[in-house]
């Protein structure tokens, strides 16, 4: 049975590229590097009731798994090329497999990515993702390079998939407020075009997937500096702010993390045509604050006095 799943998932995600030499069948995967690149490799577990809902659509699931490791290589500036999944079922689902293997195949289309191995077993309902993409050498986008004046901005915007689960949480809306943002946790969009735009103008950037505190705090700590946040300018869709009140949005926005949108730091004289360009791309790039002396991430309410922050994002293993 194992490896009649193992069929309807190559079959569903078969993707032609020229460097894979040897994809899903043998004990390992051949393929060829292009020359004068480098390789970026990003893997992402997600495990039911922790990552997504118990009953999540698996055509969701699939898309999302893909999604969540896509954002890491957007955070890096690379391209997307290949992918290993590793798949834990409760039983051996058909139904299940074939959804799950359609959605992550919707998202791997888009990027040219193929599936060029993994494994299946049997446990509780996890998945695990490993991506590899291409960036040329020196040209990859880390959490270090922040500089003292830097602007902090982000793509698109923040709180929604923090919104989405509380809906689902809660059940019972089924208008399109509310579907927009269930929509959002549940296939969130990889901002893989504005990695890319963004090499060579960046000088620090991460995606906001444990909450834009938590992981802008990890670019003041890989870059050893501080940050300060102007939470009237966190930008926030049109559907959070009618479905919830300013000081919850808010704090979504802040702490609630699963967005995987970009946070990046770019210097005063390039912010202009940064903006440009990523709002060709259709995502847009809010300006939410700036790099400063010290340590951590400071939030300044419209007064300019400073928030007192409850949430400080996601902590698999916090109390």
């Amino acid at each position: 049975m194992e490896f009649s799943l193992i069929d309807r998932i190559r079959q569903r995600t078969a993707q032609g590229r020229d460097d894979v030499r040897l994809g899903i069948g043998d004990d390992a995967a051949l393929l060829a590097m292009p020359p004068g690149q480098e390789l970026a490799v990003a893997i992402d577990t997600m495990v039911e009731g922790v990552h997504f809902p118990i009953g999540t659509a698996a055509v969701d699931l699939g898309w999302k798994a893909l999604a969540v490791n896509l954002s890491d290589l957007a955070a890096m500036g690379a391209t997307p090329a290949w992918a290993l999944l590793a798949l834990t079922l409760p039983n051996a689902d058909a139904a299940f497999v074939d959804g799950f293997a359609d959605g992550f195949a919707q998202l791997a289309q888009a990027y040219r990515l193929a599936l060029v191995g993994g494994d299946t077993t049997r446990g509780t309902l996890t998945i695990s993702v490993a991506v590899h993409g291409f960036v040329p050498p020196g040209k990859a986008l880390t959490r270090a390079g922040a500089q003292v004046g830097d602007v902090v901005l982000v793509t698109g915007t923040l709180g929604d998939a923090a919104g989405g689960l509380q809906l689902v949480q809660r059940g019972g809306r089924s208008d399109a407020q509310a579907s927009y943002l269930i929509q959002r946790i549940h296939r969130p969009t990889p901002r893989v075009a504005a990695g890319l735009a963004l090499r060579g103008h960046a000088s620090a950037c991460i995606d906001v997937s444990d909450g834009l505190l938590a992981d802008l705090g990890h670019i003041c700590t890989s870059s050893h500096v501080g940050a300060e946040i102007e939470a009237a300018l966190l930008p926030r869709s049109s559907a959070l702010l009618d479905l919830f009140d300013d000081a919850t949005s808010c704090d979504f926005a802040l702490s609630g993390g699963d967005d995987y949108e970009l946070c990046f730091t770019v210097p005063p004289q390039h912010v202009a045509s940064v903006q440009t360009d990523l709002a060709r791309l259709g995502c847009g790039a809010a300006r939410i604050g700036r790099i400063v002396e010290g340590r951590g991430v400071n939030v300044r309410d419209r007064e300019g006095r400073q928030l007192e922050l409850v949430h400080q994002g996601w902590d698999h293993f916090g109390a």
